[in-house]
């Protein structure tokens, strides 16, 4: 009963149901193919001999599509190794903050490194104190997740950003990661210069093929459910692609709600009526909801 499960899952089955609901809404790592290569383009900036003029790697892609957890994912496989070696971590993963400007860019990475608190706009300051860390914490790769988020200043304030990121390379052979959406891709490009510094590594929306068909039967074969719910067939297949939009983040939370509503209810599977039972809207349609009307 239970053959559609990875064997590691099946003894979840005998978990009460609040466990497994727990379980299910967990984050999850899910390894595609544009995951893969994108981690072995992150590594490669690890791996790399050292150099004045240091390449970083653009990570790009629509909205909920995965790209932080990629990044995230880098970041704990080097925590792992550092504890594990005794080492130092090599990787610095930032949040970058919402709001232009200098020092708001250098406030971040200074939280990202814990860093006592300067409560002072003095860009200067802030500058000085992020050089002391950096020279003395010596990271080998330092990652922007939601980069664009800085991005919407003025230019001049924009490409003071991009003359830090050079100087880093420069001086403290670090090569920067670059997450967010489209708007990154194309501030980059505006130069030969700065395009030549970075490598791009695309996580583009799904088309529905056989990839998508089998990124289902992965997630069929990773949610414990006592039946098959036969994601991948059609007519299953098409509805999920149609509500997700071809974007893994959507994807996951459609079959997530579903199977938590099949352990709920004891149904143990997912079928096109419970999907449908979800009143699930695509990302597109959002803001054109009825609830959104009733609200303006």
């Amino acid at each position: 009963m239970s053959e559609h499960l990875a064997e590691s899952l099946r003894p979840w089955l005998q978990q009460p149901a609040a466990a497994r609901i727990a379980h299910l809404q967990a984050p999850r790592w899910i390894g595609t193919q544009a995951a893969r290569n994108a981690l072995d383009l992150l590594q490669a900036c690890l791996d790399r001999a050292p150099a004045l003029r240091t390449r970083g790697v653009m990570l790009i892609g629509p909205y909920a599509n995965g790209k932080s957890m990629i990044a995230e994912r880098f970041a704990i496989m080097d925590r792992r190794r550092a504890e594990t070696e005794r080492n130092a971590r090599r990787v610095v993963l930032v949040q970058t903050r919402e709001g232009s400007g200098l020092v708001n860019f250098c406030a971040g990475i200074l939280a990202a490194l814990e860093a006592p608190l300067i409560r002072t706009r003095d860009t200067a300051a802030k500058a000085e104190q992020l050089d002391h860390l950096l020279r003395q914490l010596k990271p080998r790769v330092i990652v922007f997740d939601e980069f664009h988020n800085c991005l919407r200043g003025r230019n001049r304030g924009i490409e003071a950003i991009f003359a830090v990121l050079r100087r880093f390379g420069r001086d403290y052979d670090l090569s920067p990661v670059l997450v967010g959406e489209l708007t990154i891709f194309d501030h980059i490009m505006v130069t030969a210069e700065m395009a030549s510094r970075f490598q791009l590594a695309p996580v583009p929306r799904w088309s529905y093929d056989e990839a998508y068909l089998s990124l289902l039967d992965s997630l069929e074969g990773a949610l414990p459910l006592a039946k098959s719910s036969g994601l991948s067939d059609e007519p299953m297949a098409r509805l999920i692609f149609e509500l997700s939009e071809g974007l893994i983040g959507e994807t996951v939370a459609i079959v997530t709600a579903a199977a938590v509503a099949a352990v709920r209810s004891g149904a143990e599977h997912i079928s096109r009526n419970s999907l449908r039972d979800l009143g699930y809207i695509p990302l597109s349609q959002r803001r054109q909801t009825v609830i959104r009307e009733a609200l303006a």
